[in-house]
């Protein structure tokens, strides 16, 4: 077996006995279940089917909660082998550091991957069938996209975490760096595009511009795929409107997300190749 995959099978093994999956897939799961049965009220007024609201509303639940789990999983994976200096013996056997990283960020994303597929999962199935009439194949694709978003959107912001463990000296620099980094990407960077859309800034760049600019959050390029199936349906609202109405195809906006992944990989890989252990 390959070294990275070694590592990969360890990491998912400590986060089965530290209840890392058990915990994550309960939580998703019971929230998820909760959005379903809670926010199906307004299904005659908006005359769309229950799993095409609810699908929905896990998409605006996923930019906060996917994001936040993915850094606490992997903020500490390099740094705190460092500082427990078990990194030093990991290393002492035939494994480039190269290998670490990419273990970790298997692993990792293996576990969000997991609980992503069965908590949404779950809901979507549970949702759909207490309906009286089967939702239409759209809003099973519209569910199935997100479940495939929100797992590269974890394993983005696992990528990030391991940036930010690769270059802090200890922990409490990383869980700092962390906190600083998800609320950027899921709270003030909207906050700021908001702002300059408030003060005209729309009226001076073009649609095009403005949607390129999205793709420097890759909360955003989540919005977009997400809410492109269901713009129309009056559901929608604020930020979440204006990426439904990006002019970014899908192709586009899924590379953009599978190069959100790579190049922070990239990076704590070279980051923590140059580190001093």
């Amino acid at each position: 077996m390959k070294p990275y995959l070694t590592i990969a099978m360890q990491e998912i093994r400590m986060g089965m006995r530290n209840y890392w999956v058990l915990a994550i897939s309960g939580l998703m799961a019971m929230l998820a279940l909760a959005i379903s049965m809670l926010g199906s009220a307004p299904i005659g007024l908006l005359d769309v089917d229950a799993l095409t609201l609810s699908t929905a509303s896990l998409s605006s639940l996923s930019i906060f909660l996917v994001p936040l789990i993915a850094l606490l999983l992997s903020y500490d994976a390099l740094v705190g082998e460092v500082e427990q200096g078990t990194m030093l013996l990991l290393l002492s056997y035939p494994i480039s550091r190269m290998d670490v990283v990419v273990g970790k960020f298997i692993g990792q994303s293996s576990i969000i991957a997991f609980a992503t597929i069965f908590g949404y999962g779950l809901s979507g199935v549970i949702t759909a069938l207490s309906q009286d009439i089967l939702p239409p194949d759209s809003a099973w694709w519209a569910l199935f996209e997100l479940v495939l978003s929100s797992v590269v959107l974890g394993a983005i912001f696992i990528a990030l975490g391991l940036v930010c463990s690769s270059v802090s000296r200890n922990r409490g620099m990383a869980a700092g760096a962390v906190v600083i980094l998800w609320l950027f990407f899921v709270i003030i960077f909207d906050l700021l595009l908001l702002g300059s859309l408030v003060s005209g800034f729309d009226e001076v760049v073009s649609r095009e511009v403005f949607s390129s600019l999205l793709l420097a959050n890759p909360t955003d390029i989540f919005r977009m795929i997400n809410m492109e199936g269901i713009s129309g349906s009056g559901i929608v609202g604020g930020m979440a409107e204006l990426s439904a109405g990006s002019a970014l195809s899908s192709s586009v906006l899924w590379s953009s997300m599978v190069a959100w992944c790579a190049i922070p990989l990239m990076l704590s890989a070279f980051m923590f190749k140059r580190r001093d252990i």
